[in-house]
């Protein structure tokens, strides 16, 4: 059985490098990660949010699980107000 989002053909998790702002360092991030630890100074790091489907499809929450989706609802940048 192969698993998708009913919302999209594919799903394709990339990763990127992002820059602390304390420190410099650049830590790797995924694009369905919204904010990393430092792995140098442990400041938190937070990439700027667009929207994405955990806030317009209805199926988002069982595709990425209960606790993921809580997680990006509480830092929905403003989105969802």
């Amino acid at each position: 059985m192969v698993l998708k989002c009913p919302g999209q053909d594919r799903l394709v998790i990339k990763a990127e490098n992002i820059r602390c702002q304390q420190c410099g360092y650049e830590a790797e991030i995924f694009s369905d990660e919204i904010k990393v630890k430092c792995p140098k100074c442990k400041n938190l790091i937070c990439k700027e949010r667009l929207p994405s489907c955990v806030d317009w499809c209805k199926f988002s929450r069982g595709c990425i699980g209960e606790e993921k989706w809580k997680r990006l609802k509480e830092d929905d940048g403003g989105y969802n107000n």
